[in-house]
């Protein structure tokens, strides 16, 4: 079983990774600009940075359901490639937020975008293994007949 998902394990440990890397830079900025726990308002700078941590955080529950799903039931190789680009576009987020909130929009909206795919190729894949399993019907296989 491990096996056939090694590509989304891959990237599961690399996004765990890249939180824990934002992290990091909160506590660090906590100490830079003296906003002392469990405080989370201080300096335009620190709330910039908390707030693009905070957000990751918050969409990091819908990245791993979906990176997952289609990649158990529509294709691994594609699912494992869109979480590189949804990473990708985490950092451009949290950088670009960082330095200004104008510049986080790029970032957000490329990760956004992954999301909306993978959820889409998940729901594809659960849609088309229902119609197989309970119905005899394998929309898939029909579909590379053509």
């Amino acid at each position: 079983m491990a096996g056939n998902s090694i590509l989304l394990a891959a990237v599961s440990v690399l996004s765990a990774c890249q939180q824990s890397y934002f992290a990091l830079h909160v506590g660090r900025a906590r100490l830079k600009y003296k906003v002392m726990p469990p405080a989370v308002a201080g300096s335009p700078e620190f709330e910039r940075i908390f707030r693009a941590q905070q957000n990751c955080v918050e969409f990091y529950p819908v990245f791993m359901i979906t990176l997952w799903m289609a990649g158990w039931y529509f294709n691994q190789v594609l699912a494992a490639c869109l979480g590189l680009v949804y990473i990708y576009a985490r950092h451009k987020y949290f950088w670009g937020y960082s330095e200004a909130a104008k510049k986080r929009t790029t970032g957000f909206q490329l990760s956004l975008g992954m999301l909306v795919l993978l959820t889409i190729l998940g729901a594809l894949g659960i849609a088309n293994s229902f119609l197989d399993e309970y119905l005899d019907l394998d929309i898939a296989k029909k579909l590379r007949h053509f």
